[in-house]
């Protein structure tokens, strides 16, 4: 590494990054902790370079007014990209201190040690500490006009060292749904059942003279109330909610497995890879696979607190990228982005676009009609509704194979809803009040309704198209992706985008394409593949779980093998899957083996790995959304079942220890593991289900030939 990583270029004075004063050593950065351990990475980072103890490092506030701005907490990026920046930046201030230090003890920089945050002349025993030398370093330094510093943490990692977030997570006093500024009060959204309805009214008067209601609030099809306690805010929506009139916006589309309605929407491609002339002859093999809409759902619902003074606005949130909502929230409002202030506090877990974004606006217009701090949360139904969802997806495969069995052509044709319709992303502002206020800042282009935000943001391997091609040596691909607008649900970014089910669907035809040849599925993925790293892994995880070439499976017992590089440019995760099948299918094990390049703190690693392991199986053995005539067919827990205690697999992974550079591993597991789960299943009882989720009466339809 010697050149300056571009997200420090993007903020490239010391200060954004570090502070030193009487109360020690302040790192920041702008990825946010979202429960994958990332703060913890990063205070590790910077005091490897420091040379002190990661426990001497405090973490600051992620927030507009001081940390540095690198968008969005997404993407498996925070390490591979925020990593190397912090690093560089802590790098650079070791060595303005220890030119600080040298110039009180006589000496040239070049001379002086720094161990355990102590720096000297190896002939003498005079010490300063970063504290000491505090008064004499400024650092207001552009990065740009320094050298590029020696880097002396890359080989060091944190072993075993504890989460410092985690004691106040666990003792249940963390989240910004215990946050309690003084004077607050409370607010709740009215918002329909069904996506084609906008509100055109509700009895206001008969809501205002509720108990303790403080404001009633309508801005065209938005509504709210605020009250001082929210027990009295959730009342008065549920009584607006009685009287409310709606009008139908649009007629949606029949729901149906086949998803059928994308049949209807016609979108050019946009174009991955395109093989020329014609196919190569050969044995020809074809499949259709699909995955539904899937909901974030958060054990904690969507919240966010926001005060105005002086025309100024505070706002807290668990959003993953306060920058761009800083952007598209003074867009909707109308004011100067230098009066907005964004705070992240810490929320319910979620990898992607959830409602946190869409209730700090919500939060916002309620608090604008009172002189008061307001916190909006919104309900489970609320939550499980207009919350984005996982963008549904079809996937379309074909491959032609020599004598041999060897793969000779590849065809692959995705088509989904949008994957990247966070803020900023696109020309809308993609925030859901935005649209229902009817603020200019929401619209980029016509739409059916009005109260859904559309995109067509496309970035090549990023979208729908993350991870459709393969990793594996194949001479001839073609690669087409349609991105359709917003379908009957709103859909953004979650967990992999489309490298969930594109894995799936790469790696379960590989093992129908093997199979016809009478191949081991191991064995026909390493005479196709050429990467080595991709080779030790799928090696490695194989290993792990005794693979048996012999093995036959059936009567219900299977198992199955899956794995990725998570963009192709990321992460190395391969698994075997172990599946029992009896009433339902029944995950037993999983065995994975991940290279992340170099590894900062295996325990945050490991967490983010088998953390992932679990969500892609409750994806691929349980979830799925979708709506009716009467609108949004899940509203609450019971709707909508997910992987419980019970259902957790005997999960084993191994980390290959490498000296390349560090990658993300956030989003590596969750296409290998569905790969893997299907792959089980057909072991197991013959019948391939291309269909997620993978449920009994999927099974029960293909095994009668459905």
């Amino acid at each position: 590494m010697t050149e300056l990583p571009k997200n420090l270029l993007a903020n490239p004075t010391l200060d954004r990054w570090l502070s030193v004063d009487e109360n020690g050593i302040c790192v920041r950065s702008g990825k946010v902790e979202l429960g994958q351990g990332i703060s913890t990475a990063m205070a590790v980072i910077a005091a490897s370079e420091l040379r002190v103890d990661p426990k001497e490092i405090r973490m600051g506030r992620v927030d507009t007014l001081t940390a540095p701005n690198e968008g969005y907490t997404a993407g498996s990026f925070s390490i591979e990209q925020g990593g190397p920046a912090l690093r560089v930046a802590a790098a650079m201030t070791r060595e303005l201190f220890a030119e600080a230090a040298a110039a009180r003890l006589g000496a040239k920089p070049d001379e002086i040690v720094v161990e355990n945050g102590l720096f000297r002349l190896p002939s003498k025993n005079e010490t300063f500490s970063y504290r000491d030398l505090a008064d004499a370093v400024d650092l207001r330094v552009d990065v740009r006009q320094r050298p590029f510093p020696k880097l002396l943490g890359l080989s060091e990692s944190a072993d075993g060292l504890l989460r410092p977030d985690l004691p106040a997570k666990l003792k249940g006093a963390a989240y910004i749904h215990d946050v309690r500024l003084p004077g607050m009060l409370f607010g709740r959204v009215l918002r329909p059942a069904a996506p084609n309805l906008r509100l055109v009214s509700f009895d206001k008067a008969k809501v205002q003279s509720m108990p303790g209601v403080v404001a009633v609030v309508q801005i065209g099809a938005f509504a709210g109330v605020v009250a001082k306690r929210d027990e009295q805010a959730l009342a008065a929506v549920e009584a607006a909610r009685r009287s409310a009139s709606w009008k139908k916006t649009h007629t949606l589309p029949e729901d149906d497995d086949a998803q059928s309605w994308m049949d209807a929407i016609a979108v050019e491609p946009h174009q991955v890879e395109v093989a020329e002339g014609a196919a190569p002859p050969g044995r020809r093999t074809s499949a259709r696979y699909s995955r539904p809409y899937l909901l974030h759902a958060p054990i904690g619902p969507s919240c966010a607190i926001a005060e105005w003074r002086e025309g100024k606005l505070t706002v807290y949130t668990h959003s993953q990228g306060i920058y761009p909502l800083q952007v598209q929230m003074a867009r909707v409002l109308g004011i100067d982005l230098s009066e907005i202030t964004v705070i992240h506090a810490h929320g319910a877990g979620c990898y992607g676009h959830n409602g946190a974004d869409d209730v700090a606006l919500d939060a916002a217009l309620l608090a604008r009609e009172v002189n008061a701090p307001v916190m909006v949360m919104w309900s489970r139904a609320d939550e499980m509704t207009w919350s984005p969802h996982g963008a549904a997806m079809r996937v379309e495969l074909q491959a032609t194979q020599d004598e041999s069995g060897r793969i000779i052509d590849w065809s692959c044709q995705v088509e989904s809803t949008p994957h990247l319709a966070r803020p900023g992303m696109g020309t809308a502002a993609n925030l859901l009040a935005a649209s229902e206020i009817g603020s200019p800042a929401a619209v980029e282009e016509k739409i059916d309704s009005p109260s859904v935000p559309a995109t067509n943001f496309k970035v090549a391997d990023r979208g729908g198209d993350r991870n459709a091609r393969p990793i594996y040596a194949l001479p001839r691909l073609t690669i087409l992706h349609h991105e359709l607008p917003q379908g009957p649900l709103r859909s953004s970014a979650m967990r992999a985008l489309g490298a969930h089910l594109n894995v799936f669907v790469i790696e379960n035809f590989l093992d129908e394409l093997a199979a016809g040849y009478g191949i081991d599925p191991l064995e026909f993925r390493l005479r196709h593949l050429e990467d080595p790293r991709a080779i030790r892994v799928l090696t490695a995880a194989a290993e792990l779980a005794n693979w048996d070439p012999q093995e036959a499976g059936g009567e219900g017992i299977g198992r199955g093998i899956g794995m990725a590089r998570y963009k192709n440019s990321g992460a190395y995760y391969a698994c075997v899957a172990r599946v029992e099948i009896d009433e339902d299918v029944r995950l037993i094990s999983v065995h994975g083996a991940v290279d992340a390049g170099h590894v900062i703190h295996p325990d945050g690693l490991r967490n983010q790995i088998e953390g992932g392991v679990i969500q892609a199986a409750s994806w691929t053995l349980k979830e799925r959304a979708g709506w009716n005539e009467n609108g949004f067919t899940v509203q609450s827990w019971d709707d909508y079942p997910i992987f419980g205690f019970a259902d957790v697999p005997q999960i084993e992974t191994v980390i290959i220890r490498s000296t390349e550079p560090s990658l993300g591993v956030g989003e590596a597991a969750a296409g290998p593991v569905a790969a893997a789960i299907g792959n089980a299943v057909a072991h197991a009882l013959g019948v391939r289900i291309r269909q997620m989720p993978i449920t009994r009466d999927r099974i029960m339809a293909a095994m009668m030939g459905g």
